[in-house]
């Protein structure tokens, strides 16, 4: 058996002692799930009559397909005014103006610290009581502004990090041939952090999608309203109800984080990166707050 440069090959005895503790933790997990599953039946979520429900047309074309398209609805528009954010908001924390890089990362790290389900309540709320007007801001406009506030500072910092990533020697070089600020971003840094962020920007779309689901509280017409608060409380069946729409969010990130491979791919063989893979930045108050994000060279 061929030995690994990071640990040497497991013996005899190695080997039979991992066989066993894979035997044993598979043992618990089926144990788990049988608990789970026994507890559901004694309970009569897995009665037929609770799924029935799932199998007929109306269902999906009254409830979840209304849902699901407002979810993705919210999610693409406050996508891509969060990328356009944090790359404006991205690009000025690295001006070379004191002012714009004070303006920018006091922005940005004011709405990280913001949780979004509060961001998304004064969105709609604020304007309204603030003015003394009645009229609020639509729930549609809430969500997506909120996504779009706090994501788009998350991204900031992802593309402030990506092209920190980048060797220095590249914009050294690019300014010893003439070129000004703006092309060694534009021509030079840019695309090559482009592929070391992508990944990190995967990441934080599949959250801006599954926080869509915080418009609840504003009574949006997302997937996780039609699905348990009109559906489940019409026929009764939260569980199921909860297990279809976890299915459907799985599916679709699963779809997403696909897609991004794909173009990450493609992007790696038309484009040769000096840079290392950005990690997403911790959250405000993991690890310490306003530290930003790091790159991994």
């Amino acid at each position: 058996m061929s030995t690994n440069v990071l640990f040497d090959a497991p013996g005899p005895r190695a080997r039979l002692r991992n066989n066993a503790l894979t035997l044993l933790s598979v043992a618990v997990l089926l144990f788990i799930a049988y608990l789970v599953i026994s507890t559901l039946g004694e309970k009569g979520q897995l009665d037929a009559a609770k799924w029935e429900p799932f199998l007929r047309g109306d269902t999906w074309t009254g409830f979840i397909l209304p849902g699901l398209v407002g979810t993705l609805q919210a999610a693409v528009v406050a996508a891509v005014l969060a990328v356009i954010f944090g790359v404006l908001f991205g690009l000025g924390r690295l001006s070379d103006h004191r002012v714009i890089r004070m303006v920018c990362g006091g922005v940005v790290e004011f709405f990280r610290a913001i949780p979004l389900l509060i961001l998304i309540f004064f969105v709609q709320a604020g304007p309204a009581t603030l003015s003394g007007y009645t009229m609020s801001v639509p729930a549609f406009w809430a969500v997506v502004i909120g996504l779009t506030l706090y994501n788009g500072s998350v991204l900031a910092e992802i593309v402030r990090a990506g092209i920190l990533a980048v060797p220095k020697g590249q914009s050294e070089a690019a300014y010893a041939i003439g070129l000004r600020k703006s092309q060694v971003m534009r021509l030079v840094l840019v695309p090559q952090a482009t592929t070391a962020m992508m990944p990190a920007i995967v990441s934080q779309m599949v959250v801006l999608l599954k926080d869509t689901a915080l418009g609840w509280i504003i009574a949006y017409e997302d997937l996780l309203n039609a699905g348990l608060k009109q559906f489940a409380v019409n026929y009764g069946n939260l569980i199921p109800s909860a297990i279809v729409l976890a299915l459907i969010y799985v599916l679709i990130n699963l779809a997403l984080g696909a897609l991004a491979h794909r173009l990450e791919r493609r992007s790696r063989r038309s484009r040769t990166s000096a840079a290392g893979p950005v990690a997403a930045p911790p959250a405000v108050g993991a690890g310490g707050a306003g530290t930003g994000a790091t790159a991994t060279l």
